[in-house]
């Protein structure tokens, strides 16, 4: 069983997203998704304050961090510009820099993410002797490989599709990563390949919480989601 003292939460972005320039400080709901992700994390009932850090560059989310007064690492110009390298220790610079032995990442572009979610992320983390632990998100589908084979397994007496019946497939929510921060260091994130079974352990999140921003055209129907979702 981990310690929560050896595991900080991260809370990474920049501004140079390529699909949705300045993203994380677009307004959103009469705030930003940046806001609402340290407003989560800080509501957290697992993770002390101390252990939340925000990674940012650009002076706009330096100021929004420091409204909250909660850590912050900054980020080099290099890794906030960094564009598929596919390097872990140039997007995760911070693995060897910080007082922890394993990190949870939070994505600030689920804004429907709940702090209960978080909470139960943390706290399967700390209980699990898995070094990562991904979310995913469960799917009940028919799917097909660039070849067009079918990879779920059809049931053998249907002759028609009925998804009740289908094993279950799981889609990676981006939501929420943990990992070993040695790892990082021989560009190991969460689980080392070849992934095999429970490596990472996978913890499954509902799909609306999982709802992701990554186009323009899906802030709205976020943000109707968000605000229906706070007047409930």
């Amino acid at each position: 069983m981990k310690s929560i003292d050896d595991v900080c939460l991260i809370i990474q972005t920049r501004l140079g997203s390529r699909r949705t320039p300045r993203k994380a400080i677009k307004p959103f709901a009469g705030t930003t998704l940046f806001d609402i992700a340290i407003q989560k994390a800080l509501s957290s009932k697992v993770i002390p304050k101390d252990n939340i850090y925000t990674s940012i560059y650009e002076d706009e989310l330096l100021d929004i961090a420091k409204k909250y007064d909660v850590n912050i690492y900054n980020r080099t110009h290099k890794s906030a510009n960094e564009h598929g390298s596919g390097s872990s220790r140039l997007l995760y610079e911070w693995y060897n820099k910080l007082p922890f032995k394993y990190c949870i990442l939070l994505n600030i572009c689920h804004p429907l993410l709940k702090v209960d979610t978080i909470d139960r992320f943390a706290k399967s983390y700390l209980e699990t002797e898995s070094s990562g632990l991904f979310g995913v998100i469960e799917k009940k589908q028919y799917y097909w490989d660039s070849s067009g084979n079918l990879i779920t397994k059809w049931i053998k007496d249907f002759s028609v599709m009925n998804t009740n019946l289908v094993d279950p497939t799981y889609e990676a929510a981006h939501s929420l990563y943990a990992s070993e921060m040695s790892g990082i260091e021989n560009e190991v994130w969460m689980a080392e390949a070849p992934y095999t079974i429970n490596n990472p352990e996978l913890f499954i999140i509902d799909e609306i919480e999982a709802y992701d921003i990554d186009h323009p055209w899906q802030f709205k129907i976020a943000e109707m989601l968000y605000l229906g979702a706070k007047n409930e």
